[in-house]
């Protein structure tokens, strides 16, 4: 795993925070100066000034312990040696580093740390009789400052992470229901493609039929006409229903589904529009699970609009074969378009890569090729246990 920048989890410094560390840090220097400010101002007035001249200058470098944290904590421990009212500087600074958490900076810095507080130990005059005392607590001082700068910084890291993931897992959120949101507009759009190509090319063909056969009986007309508007209003009916449910978000469980047993419909209304369809069912009785019903009723109905569209002068097959212990198969059987059609329908050229991907769902596959003089589509799909 990667390490994490301090930087990145580092909080950003207002001007409250400066504020009450640098208050806080002026408070310890003039604690540790004062028992020695007034030892310094009788025997050595240049110490005092010095002294504090080196507080004044550590405390505005420690403003700058976030920029150049290594060099700022160098700096002010260097000074604390000689100046007793930059200790608290030195401190901060120190503590600062220590949240970063890295021990090639805080090893070498914590030994000159050590190495500044032997120094102050042992030039204090004000401590002559208990350096030893003085010493302990001051190394023990040191550590405490380093593990609760570690501490610190261990827990900014865990909240930076948390943070972090929380991110992450809201992103991965979101492009999952921008996915579902993708995939359930592909499956409407499969869904309308598959309810209203079927009846949209009824339509053309008894309205085309009206435009080149001009010398149709009135009873003919008539009848195409009516064939036309219950197409028509088929097409609307249903494509009210997927908009509505594409309004809505609703799921479409309780939308009526088309199933096996409406196979023979489907091939009815074919062979009203005028189509030369027969339909061969050797399934069992009791027919094939609902879903697989519906898969297959999807694939005869994209059958017979392709066979319009392409060969709309042929005849159609569909055989139906299966059982439990067999599966499903679906083949739709029509001859190749002999010259050319006046005007082709529009297609999509998605239809077939579709109902492949309905089989697929379903466990089956779906197939198509020219044997022949034939265009075959075969349909398998496996009988659930």
């Amino acid at each position: 795993m990667d390490e994490v920048d301090p930087a990145a989890y580092q909080p950003p410094l207002r001007w409250w925070s400066q504020a009450w560390r640098l208050g806080l840090a002026s408070a310890v220097g003039a604690i540790v100066w004062i028992p020695v400010a007034e030892w310094q101002a009788d025997h050595a007035p240049w110490w005092f000034w010095l002294d504090l001249l080196g507080g004044v200058i550590a405390l505005a470098a420690v403003t700058q312990r976030r920029r150049y944290p290594v060099g700022v904590a160098v700096l002010t421990t260097v000074i604390a040696m000689g100046s007793m009212s930059a200790a608290g500087s030195a401190l901060l600074a120190a503590t600062s580093l220590a949240t970063r958490r890295r021990l090639r900076e805080i090893v070498p810095v914590g030994a000159l740390v050590l190495v500044q507080t032997v120094v102050v130990v042992f030039i204090d005059p004000s401590i002559r009789d208990e350096r030893g005392f003085v010493l302990a607590m001051g190394v023990m001082l040191v550590a405490i400052v380093f593990a609760i700068g570690m501490y610190v910084g261990s827990r900014r890291e865990l909240l930076y992470t948390l943070r972090e993931r929380a991110r992450v897992a809201e992103a991965e959120q979101s492009s999952r229901v921008a996915q579902a949101q993708i995939a359930e507009r592909a499956r409407i759009a499969r869904e309308m493609h598959d309810v209203l190509a079927h009846r949209i090319s009824m339509v053309a063909m008894h309205a085309g039929a009206l435009a080149y056969r001009t010398d149709l009986p009135p009873e003919e007309v008539r009848a195409s006409s009516e064939v036309i508007r219950d197409h028509a209003h088929l097409a609307l009916t249903d494509l009210r229903e997927v908009l509505g449910i594409l309004r809505a978000g609703e799921d479409d469980g309780d939308r009526p589904q088309p199933s096996w047993a409406d196979l023979p419909d489907l091939v009815c209304g074919a062979q009203s529009a005028g189509m030369r369809v027969r339909l061969d069912d050797e399934v069992t009785t009791l027919g094939p699970p609902e879903r697989l019903g519906r898969t297959a009723y999807r694939v005869v109905q994209e059958a017979l609009t392709n066979a319009h569209k392409h060969a709309p002068d042929t005849s159609v097959t569909a055989t139906l074969r299966g059982a439990p212990e067999d599966g499903v198969v679906v083949e739709v059987r029509n001859p190749l378009r002999v010259g050319s059609v006046h005007e082709r329908l529009p297609t999509s050229g998605l239809g077939l890569v579709g109902l492949a991907e309905r089989a697929d769902l379903v466990g089956g596959t779906l197939t198509h090729r020219i044997t022949g003089d034939e265009f075959v589509l075969t349909l398998a799909l496996p009988w659930p246990a």
